[in-house]
């Protein structure tokens, strides 16, 4: 933006224009007509990861593919020299980074010909409140288990043991073929039912957790089934303290996520990257207690597989949501539910390079407990 442009929106003698929108929050960028970066602020190096200037003079296109929805939009307020506004939108950053944002873009009508954007990324609380939903939708699943064990499972036993009687007194092989599969559906819906009572309300025993440990094991049964032929890339911070959880849903949660994570890696070059790291995170209630901790421990998991598809990952923690043939969908509302009890946040991010999740959990405050595998990271 040119000297001028930037004293036009000075109101105040003394006011410096490039210092009020460095002071902004969120990322704003000048764009000329031949859609070039003319100026931005210091939210915007931030947003991009990238001073400003490697960044002014540069195209637009060389930083978002052809098809993003932000030329839409610049070119609708070009065209209608106003301002156009679009929520919730998933940018794509280079290399394949996701980003959730609102857009603004509003065209100067002083005769500078620019136009403004404005990249609003989406905030903490609108992940967390998210998050609340995931949970809710997982515990809303009890219910369910508690009427299926009551009006299915019985009936189920009885069809199965019909099934067996009839199956004694039948000697052609297609009919015993027949009655075996009656008694294997209702062993696998009794499965079913049996896997849904996990969303059950129930008490955590919880004590500090050396989250290495956990991931240890995860990585071991991993590597001795179904991710055989991943190559596991471990990248831990070795000073984090405990979390504060229970080992055994942990190591569950965990497991989870890996097994989702080698089944989309399904290359030659398949890799996970495991990641922990401590971060100053945000302050949330625990379930149950008037206390707020906060979340600085953050384990990461990211595959190179495809990504999740766009209409499965709307919804992806929602009970029986799969992209899986044979699938449940119960895994992911699984992992929701647990680390929601724990008092924690799960999040992802998804592109066509891979998938990432974060499990972002609560720091154990006395470290002399060491638990049953837990204790401080040696």
């Amino acid at each position: 933006m040119s000297p001028n442009g930037l004293e036009a929106l000075a109101v105040t003698e003394g006011l410096d224009p490039s210092g009020l929108l460095s002071a902004l929050p969120f990322a704003v960028i000048a764009i000329d007509p031949e859609n070039r970066i003319a100026y931005l602020n210091g939210s915007a190096e931030q947003f991009f990861e990238h001073g400003a200037s490697g960044l002014v003079g540069k195209q637009l296109e060389a930083l978002f593919p052809i098809d993003s929805p932000l030329f839409s939009l610049i070119d609708q307020a070009r065209t209608s020299q106003t301002s156009v506004a679009e929520y919730d939108v998933s940018l794509i950053l280079p290399p394949d980074r996701a980003r959730n944002v609102s857009i603004t873009a509003a065209y100067m009508a002083d005769g500078s010909d620019f136009t403004v954007v404005s990249l609003n990324e989406q905030s903490i609380a609108r992940r967390i409140n998210s998050q609340i939903a995931h949970r809710s939708a997982a515990r809303s699943v009890t219910g369910l288990a508690a009427l299926l064990a009551h009006e299915v499972k019985n009936p189920l036993s009885g069809i199965r043991g019909a099934a067996q009687l009839l199956e004694a007194g039948i000697s052609d092989d297609d009919d015993r073929g027949l009655t075996r599969l009656i008694c294997e559906e209702t062993d696998r819906i009794c499965d079913l039912v049996d896997s849904m009572g996990l969303f059950g309300d129930s008490s955590i025993n919880r004590t500090g957790v050396n989250i290495h440990l956990v991931l240890e094991r995860v990585r071991k049964i991993a590597e001795a089934g179904f991710g055989r032929s991943v190559d596991f890339v471990e990248e831990y911070d070795p000073s984090l303290p405990p979390v504060f959880g229970n080992a055994d849903q942990l190591i569950q949660v965990c497991l989870n996520i890996v097994k989702n994570a080698c089944e989309a890696a399904k290359s030659k070059q398949s890799k996970i990257v495991i990641r922990t790291a401590y971060q100053h995170g945000v302050r949330l209630a625990v379930p149950g207690g008037k206390s707020r901790v906060q979340l600085p421990l953050l384990v990461t998991f990211i595959d190179n597989g495809p990504g999740i598809p766009g209409d499965i990952a709307s919804n992806l923690f929602e009970p029986f949501v799969t992209s899986k043939k044979d699938g449940s969908g119960l895994g992911l509302a699984l992992v929701a539910k647990v680390i929601g009890d724990h008092g924690g946040i799960v999040e992802f991010d998804t592109s066509s390079e891979g998938t990432e999740f974060r499990l972002r959990l609560p720091m154990y405050a006395d470290n002399s407990d060491p638990g049953r595998i837990g204790g401080n990271p040696g």
